[in-house]
């Protein structure tokens, strides 16, 4: 059968029939991931959980993929171009799934099926990868795979991560966004090392790393006055001491740092530098500074961003295509972002009145049937773009181009 016989009524009603049957199993992947909230890179169970669904379906899987314990890839079908979907599984500490990674499984396990079943019945070339990318929250998971070779081949790369109906203020009512910008994201580790001594004793022997800490935090804290709106630095204070009569020789602190660009990221994390090394250097200690985890920004794509508001209409969905405010969290996709045309969409669930990602209350609600339900419906809209990339030569072309000057605009 050719693609220009099959027509998307058929195709919609081939993703609907497909994962209709699948539902409750599916159901029941969705609850066991949830219940069972896993931090980066320990996501054993949801992994396994994962894998062995896949392989009753019939999927060949490769599990423990590209070096990495909890990740996994499946690959069906042959020839024609490759469309990857990405699950994402990890979960936050004490608050579990507050981020609905359970959902992002759910809507790219769902639409990899569902693409694969259609191809595979009217007979189309193409291929469809699902891969385990764990370690969103703290790790970098996807960075990692790149680095791998997990997406030297793909053509186009698919998501979409839940979120409340609205996320910015002044937004319209939906049931979604397309498009969101995302800030570029660095962490930094920092070790002061000082001496130590009796601090009733003899205290004007020692040196003392927690003031270089303090310091170098109240320094940062003066830095924030200058920041632009979209810009975010956080820190979390690793090691300290546990006693008052000593002076503290060793201190560890671990910051985030946030911008809307990669190189507005870059000066912003220069300068966060130089805050805690004048921290160190005021108090006489030695500071060890290491940049590790860059996510970088999201390349929005408005070929994918439009395709995805089409078919989520088709389902009866309200998504707005795009939104030009920053959405300040930051997530590794980014990274993906820049290796190959992307989609990160974000779709509205049911939740409490200022509930978002990342509070307790938002993981009850990332565990609803109706979240569920929703997230089906997403994966059905991403494996609809799918078939579009596929299928359809001008609409990948465009895709692909438009993602390229994008790339070049910003290198």
């Amino acid at each position: 059968m050719t693609v220009s016989s099959v027509g998307m009524v058929d195709i919609r009603a081939a993703v609907d029939a497909a994962l209709e049957q699948l539902h409750e199993e599916l159901r029941k992947v969705n609850h066991e991931i949830w219940s069972n909230p896993e931090l980066a890179y320990q996501e054993h169970r949801a992994h396994d959980t994962i894998c062995e669904f896949l392989e009753k379906q019939g999927f060949t899987v490769t599990r423990h993929a590209y070096g990495l314990d909890t990740s996994f890839e499946a690959l069906s079908g042959s020839g024609g171009r490759l469309i990857n979907f990405n699950a994402e599984y990890d979960a936050l500490p004490g608050i579990g799934h507050a981020c609905g990674h359970n959902l992002i499984a759910t809507s790219s396990i769902a639409a990899f099926l569902a693409l694969s079943f259609a191809l595979n019945k009217y007979g189309i070339p193409g291929r469809t990868q699902l891969l385990g990318t764990p370690a969103e929250e703290n790790g970098g998971g996807k960075a990692v795979l790149i680095d791998a070779g997990a997406y030297k081949n793909v053509d186009i790369s698919l998501m979409a991560h839940s979120g409340p109906r609205k996320l910015f203020p002044d937004q319209e009512a939906s049931d979604g966004i397309a498009g969101t910008l995302m800030n570029a994201r660095k962490n930094i580790y920092c070790e002061f090392t000082g001496k130590s001594a009796h601090a009733g004793g003899n205290p004007w022997e020692g040196i003392n790393a927690l003031d270089a800490l303090v310091a170098s935090y109240n320094n940062v804290a003066v830095l924030r006055q200058q920041l632009l709106p979209e810009q975010r630095i956080h820190c979390a204070f690793m090691d300290t001491p546990k006693v008052a009569n000593v002076i503290p020789a060793y201190t560890k602190a671990f910051w985030q740092v946030r911008s809307p660009s990669l190189k507005g990221l870059n000066s912003l994390v220069a300068r966060v530098r130089k805050c805690i090394e004048a921290g160190a250097l005021a108090t006489g200690c030695t500071a060890q500074i290491k940049e590790e985890e860059l996510y970088t920004d999201v390349r929005l794509n408005d070929i994918l961003c439009e395709r995805y508001q089409v078919h989520m209409g088709q389902y009866g969905r309200q998504v707005l295509k795009r939104h030009d405010k920053v959405l300040t969290a930051s997530s590794d996709i980014g990274n993906v972002s820049y290796v190959t045309p992307t989609l990160h969409t974000m779709f509205g669930i049911p939740t409490p009145e200022n509930t978002f990602p990342h509070h307790p209350t938002y993981t009850a609600s990332a565990g609803t049937d109706e979240a569920h339900e929703e997230a089906l419906i997403v994966g059905k809209s991403l494996a609809l773009i799918g078939w579009d990339m596929i299928t359809n030569d001008e609409l990948f072309g465009n895709a692909y181009r438009q993602w390229k000057e994008e790339i070049e605009r910003h290198d």
